[in-house]
């Protein structure tokens, strides 16, 4: 049952992050959350996902009625709301906004320029959404715009590299390969930015997860 729960609470994570794109929308998404939800070892799963405790709280929210099933708290939208049409307001000042706009002027997709970019202080004082909270900061601005998502798209493809690097490190279980095979798609996406490397690392993820098929 564990490595059931597990395929369960990622595919409810994954309706979870991609409600913008289901027909129905949150009406949709969330008979599917509650419906599937109900095993506990499904919200133990959850706990140790990135952003589950947020979908915890939703289904809990769904559970108690004290959100309607056709909608949801603002505070626990996925991507701080960005991708959900919902209004998000977010600012830089425009001392922040110059500085930023320097640093990006010499950005490129190394690991040392993406630490630069996270360490500022206009960057950290958004927290763990950083990413998503100055993408929305940006949106009247194209050509930050457009810098900017060269930021999150190399913050991305670290972080797919280093659960790329996590996971073949680990002992071959049927619980790794259901979490590469629903990840492939984002593996897919990031390892090739890396070029013979990641390739030669997408490559083992596959053959990881068909040798436990």
């Amino acid at each position: 049952m564990p490595q059931q729960a597990h395929i369960i609470a990622q595919r409810l994570l994954n309706l979870y992050r991609q409600e913008h794109v289901i027909d129905g929308g949150w009406a949709a998404v969330n008979k599917v959350l509650v419906a599937e939800s109900n095993d506990a070892a499904v919200i133990a799963e959850l706990e140790n996902m990135p952003t589950g405790k947020k979908l915890i709280a939703h289904i809990e929210n769904l559970r108690s009625k004290k959100t309607p099933m056709d909608s949801i708290n603002k505070d626990l939208l996925p991507y701080g709301g960005l991708m959900s049409g919902t209004e998000v307001s977010f600012s830089l000042s425009d001392a922040e906004k110059k500085e930023l706009r320097d640093v990006l002027d010499a950005f490129q997709p190394t690991l040392d320029n993406l630490n630069t970019v996270k360490h500022l202080p206009l960057v950290q004082k958004f927290g763990n959404d950083w990413a998503m909270d100055i993408k929305a900061a940006l949106v009247s601005d194209a050509d930050m715009s457009a810098k900017w998502h060269t930021v999150i798209q190399t913050d991305k493809a670290y972080k797919t590299w280093d659960s790329a690097q996590q996971l073949l490190s680990e002992t071959l279980t049927e619980r790794n390969r259901a979490q590469i095979q629903a990840d492939m798609p984002e593996y897919e996406t990031y390892l090739p930015m890396f070029g013979d490397a990641g390739r030669e690392m997408l490559n083992k993820l596959r053959t990881f997860m068909s040798s436990l098929m």
